[in-house]
């Protein structure tokens, strides 16, 4: 296979909408980005979407349908003379003897600053340009909300292992064909994957479209090279190294390494907990998949023995989707730490479950009437609400005695709380709340 001076993700590059693969939830018939498409209207917005999900072609497909200029600018090297320039080119093409419409396409959007995402604010607002902005961060943070409010927000998701094994054969079409036009190729030299290492490129990709064209390409070139005719596994995790062998997204080393993260968390072992978010993250996986596991261990094993365990775990999510790898990663490393150290209560998590198995497994119950909202002089006069006590016009603010269950539905005490943390006030809590109850029960006067 002779070298390629264009790359193939971009020889790969869809040439219109049918030839997209996924994100057919905006793109399929009738949803709202092929209706865009199909109208004939430019709008601006703005695509949201982790990375190699297609952004980039949708807006070239974008101004390929609108018979539009396509400007595109990258927030990361641009600035405010790239986008004067862009606005002279729209100028030029709107007053030119076919009156163009321009489509300007900013890559990384969120990278921009306040000032500079102001200065699109005129030209999308005249008219001039359509403006389409790709961010792999939440919009509603990365971009100001004068320019969000001209815009429409299309969210993209990461292509799943049935949508990447359908690029990955193309990508083999693609090579084959390559090798059958080059003479100096005997038939002999193409190369074949076995399923397994198939699997391994797609699960490597981790929903990255570009992740896997690249890496397939790379896997070829030293296939090629080294003359070697069928990719196995193992042969691919030699030519891969370190990273890819350590985890694949479906494998065993994966799924055992989060196992062990989590559990060396609620085991209250620092140490432990540390040693394996760096073995993970120095593999390969990830943080955000990490930051929301923390987030998920911080209200499954300490929940309301310590809230701010939660809220540490929140902000070191939210942290490292501000800075990113590797600044970001103290801040998920500091947040294991405290989780681990934190006292321990599956309580709340233990109650929920119950509560989940009771409502799904019997028929709702009515609401009781005193309960019920009384907005209309109608509902007034069924009774809705009557007898209703309101807690803050009672002693300590409690209503003793009062019922908040459905009526026949006996107490099922679901949440247990544990005697460590906040919890053991949790506890001297409720169970004086118990003693209110018991000392002013009395049948309800509705």
């Amino acid at each position: 296979m002779k070298p390629l001076h264009t790359p193939l993700s971009e020889r790969l590059r869809p040439q219109n909408l049918g030839q997209i693969i996924g994100q057919q939830h905006i793109l399929g018939t009738g949803m709202p980005l092929r209706v865009a498409f199909e109208s004939g209207q430019p709008h601006s917005c703005i695509l949201w979407g982790p990375p190699g999900v297609g952004k980039t072609t949708i807006a070239r497909l974008m101004a390929s349908a609108f018979d539009a200029q396509f400007i595109a600018i990258s927030a990361v090297l641009g600035g405010v003379k790239d986008i004067r320039a862009a606005v002279d080119q729209a100028e030029a093409a709107a007053q030119g003897l076919h009156a163009q419409k321009t489509l300007v396409f900013v890559d990384e959007v969120h990278r921009f600053n306040k000032a500079q995402q102001d200065a699109f604010l005129p030209h999308v607002e005249s008219g001039l340009f359509t403006f389409i902005g790709a961010t792999t961060e939440n919009p509603s943070f990365e971009v100001n909300s004068a320019l969000l409010s001209r815009a429409a927000v299309y969210v993209l998701q990461a292509l799943n292992e049935a949508e990447l094994g359908q690029i990955f054969d193309k990508i083999l079409v693609l090579y084959s064909a390559d090798c059958a036009a080059d003479t100096a190729l005997a038939a002999s030299e193409s190369i074949a994957f076995d399923e397994a290492a198939k699997q391994r490129l797609i699960a490597y990709a981790d929903g990255d479209a570009r992740k896997l064209i690249n890496t397939a390409e790379t896997v070829l070139t030293t296939a090629q090279a080294s003359g070697v005719a069928h990719i196995s596994d193992a042969w691919l995790l030699q030519t891969l190294g370190q990273q890819l062998r350590r985890f694949d997204k479906g494998g065993d080393a994966f799924y055992d390494s989060i196992s062990a993260l989590h559990k060396s968390v609620r085991g209250s072992h620092p140490d432990a907990a540390l040693y394996w978010l760096m073995r993970m993250i120095d593999g390969g996986v990830d943080p955000r998949y990490l930051a929301r596991r923390i987030v998920r261990m911080a209200w499954e094993d300490i929940g309301l023995a310590d809230p701010r365990a939660m809220q540490i775990a929140n902000d070191a999510a939210q942290t490292y989707e501000r800075l990113g790898s590797p600044e970001g990663e103290l801040a998920l490393a500091q947040a294991v730490l405290y989780l681990a150290a934190a006292p321990k209560s599956n309580a709340g998590y233990m109650a929920y479950k119950q509560a989940k198995a009771f409502v799904a497994g019997e028929q709702s119950r009515p609401i009781p009437i005193h309960l019920r909202n009384a907005p209309t002089k109608l509902m007034q006069e069924l009774g809705h609400g009557h007898a209703y006590r309101y807690a803050h016009d009672e002693p300590n603010a409690y209503a003793a005695g009062e019922t908040y269950l459905p009526d026949g539905m006996a107490e099922p005490a679901w949440y247990q709380p544990v005697p460590r943390g906040l919890e053991i006030k949790i506890a001297e809590k409720l169970a004086q709340l118990r003693a209110w109850d018991a000392a002013h029960a009395a049948p309800r006067k509705d």
